[in-house]
């Protein structure tokens, strides 16, 4: 497959995936799913370039629901796996099986900071927490300037544990 059809396929992707989130989800879902697209494309061995589309789609809204409790009715929104794997009319099994090797390809688990919806990023129990000389302790438990260097580092987009501590 050349790359103006594997574009044509991605292009093909995030209008099912927009669709479907503007009409099952919220507009912070069709973000997500967007972005997770745009990188499969970006690989040297374009995933879904074989295969179904309508698969790949549940595929991919499934594998970022995953990770943000999509399928726990005490979050909003709220969706079944069954309920996506029957509006693109696939299998459940099927789309369940491309979602794990999306999450695997990326590494994505719950509160992945690049695919985490706002709400799972604002509530993560790791953000009060840190790597200090391998043990995780809380962050409030180191000196203040070091907290002060976390958050910072944090807000950049970076992460930061630390492995001594200076008295």
């Amino acid at each position: 497959m050349n790359k103006e059809e594997i574009k044509n396929r991605e292009k093909k992707l995030l209008e099912i995936t927009g669709t479907f989130c503007a009409e099952k989800l919220d507009d912070e879902y069709c973000r997500l799913c967007e972005k997770l697209i745009k990188k499969l494309g970006r690989k040297r061995d374009v995933p879904f370039q074989r295969g179904k589309i309508e698969i790949w789609a549940a595929a991919v809204v499934y594998a970022i629901g995953s990770i943000n409790f999509l399928f726990d009715k005490s979050f909003e929104p709220y969706m079944s796996a069954e309920q996506i794997s029957e509006y693109f009319g696939t299998k459940n099994s099927t789309v369940s099986n491309k979602a794990s090797q999306i999450k695997d390809l990326f590494k994505m688990w719950h509160f992945n900071p690049e695919f985490s919806t706002q709400y799972m990023a604002e509530n993560n129990p790791f953000n009060n927490m840190v790597i200090v000389d391998g043990y995780i302790v809380p962050l409030n438990s180191i000196p203040e300037k070091y907290q002060k260097i976390v958050r910072q580092k944090r807000a950049e987009g970076r992460d930061i544990g630390f492995t001594t501590i200076p008295e």
